[in-house]
């Protein structure tokens, strides 16, 4: 009975789900006011009078086909399948996901219909209505099950397949987080240890004694590649869920994720932050923070521009190749602080590098001009860059780009790790002394930045750039 009963709230759950999808279809309509959408001329309110008159036209029969739409919509994509292992951040994007077929959905039907159902306007307004109506109901039945797991209710009685170090992992994370509601019945391995209620050979035996909703498997694939293959054929022959311990590699960067090419299934292991709302953000940030501070700045960018064509012979802006996001290169633009000439002469000058590792730098560099120095110290030379994270090869904050000359030059392949992420104006090293900071500290502080990305370390480092760039320090 009580399997039933929580069986059923996936079945009350999609109800209430096309309940807010038909009230945000109802609400999201700018030219309508919410008497008239009830009572009005509006579609919802002619097919509320029909009801009160006992009509079933047309407009209801097209309804129909809308909510049937958005069920499918709903079961399709997976959103009733258990949440136990899914953060909140996951089930937010998920959320806004299938919510865009649904909103499809809408469209069309409205189309057919041909009436002032819904007007283009009130698309995106149904679609941000929906997912934050849906999105806090998921929230608040999370918080509903947690309570419930915490009380003994809701459980996955679970079996860990092998109880060496990655069995008593994953117990201790069971045991950790009672929250997710595994109850452990046992280890199930050839070596008798504490909690261990057969072996290897009687895993069919147990499973089909035993009330077992999952099997965990936690054995080396190296040694037990045979036996986790038999372990897979018994729990699909008896209809039981399987879970494998993912670090099939000692990993020490990456980390892993379960994806599908096509219909095979495949273990990512990806390095740099993962692709989420938080990177979203970030893109977010950058195009907006572009725009504000080309706009604010363009006044100084137009007088610099006009003091570097007045004070020497040659272009307002250096343009140079930059090695950027997975070592793709593009066009950089500053304004020029050197001569016409100064990358030929660069050669020449090569004994005269105060910089260690692969990198150019000359404290006193003849090639730079008087205007030059006083941009380079101030940064005001790269201003132009903002252009660069409006077209989507910077960001405002990531590891600054390197030329292919000091590409070229990299001795160790561990430092390709920094090109995972996009480039960008200001990082770690920009903020505590840029050329005072040796190579080797410079790329462990873009490897730190890359370990620790977060969008509160990228505000910070914005704002620790201001006092950097007051300052000067560094500055070549």
């Amino acid at each position: 009975m009580r399997r039933f009963r929580w069986s059923s709230l996936s079945f009350s759950q999609k109800a209430l789900d096309v309940v807010m999808l038909c009230s945000a279809s109802m609400f999201s309509s700018w030219s309508v006011s919410p008497a008239e959408v009830f009572w009005g001329h509006g579609q919802w309110g002619g097919l509320i009078l029909s009801l009160l008159h006992g009509r079933f036209d047309r407009d209801w029969l097209l309804l129909l086909v809308l909510i049937g739409s958005w069920a499918w919509c709903l079961s399709s994509y997976g959103l009733y399948w258990t949440r136990r292992l899914v953060g909140w951040r996951e089930e937010l994007l998920e959320t806004m996901k299938v919510l865009f077929p649904c909103t499809a959905a809408l469209a069309i039907v409205s189309l057919v219909w041909s009436r002032d159902w819904v007007t283009n306007e009130a698309l995106l307004p149904f679609w941000l209505l929906a997912t934050g109506q849906i999105f806090l109901f998921r929230l608040m039945k999370r918080r509903l099950l947690r309570g419930a797991r915490l009380r003994g209710r809701n459980l996955r009685h679970v079996i860990i397949v092998g109880s060496g170090p990655r069995g008593q992992e994953m117990a201790e994370v069971l045991a950790n987080h009672p929250e997710l509601g595994f109850n452990l019945l046992g280890f199930v391995d050839d070596l008798p240890r504490p909690g261990t209620i057969g072996r290897l050979e009687d895993l069919a035996a147990i499973l089909s004694r035993h009330v077992v909703d999952e099997v965990l498997i936690a054995l080396p694939v190296k040694s037990y590649y045979e036996q986790i293959r038999e372990i897979i054929r018994i729990t699909e022959e008896q209809g039981i869920v399987v879970r494998i311990h993912s670090l099939l590699f000692d990993l020490r960067l990456a980390r892993a994720r379960a994806e599908e090419l096509d219909r095979i299934p495949v273990l990512t292991h990806y390095i740099g932050p993962a692709l989420s709302w938080r990177r979203v953000l970030k893109g977010g940030v950058d195009l907006v923070g572009a725009l504000v501070l080309l706009i604010f700045c363009a006044p100084a960018m137009l007088m610099i521009a006009l003091l570097v064509k007045l004070t020497s012979p040659g272009p307002v802006f250096f343009v140079q190749e930059r090695v950027g996001l997975g070592k793709r290169t593009f066009r950089i633009f500053k304004f020029r602080t050197m001569v016409v000439d100064a990358e030929k002469r660069q050669t020449e000058l090569e004994s005269l590098n105060e910089a260690d590792g692969p990198v150019f730098k000359i404290r006193h560099d003849p090639r730079v001009t008087p205007l030059g120095r006083f941009l380079r110290r101030t940064s005001l030379d790269e201003l132009p860059q903002l252009f660069n994270v409006l077209m989507g090869d910077l960001s405002l904050v990531g590891p600054r780009p390197l030329p292919l000359r000091d590409f070229e030059r990299f001795d160790d392949y561990r430092f390709n790790r920094r090109f995972c992420v996009k480039p960008g104006i200001t990082c770690i090293w920009q903020v505590s002394g840029r050329s005072e900071t040796g190579f080797g500290k410079w790329i462990e502080q873009d490897l730190e930045y890359i370990d620790r990305w977060s969008l509160l370390l990228d505000f910070k480092l914005l704002l620790l750039t201001i006092p950097a760039v007051l300052r000067g320090r560094g500055a070549m």
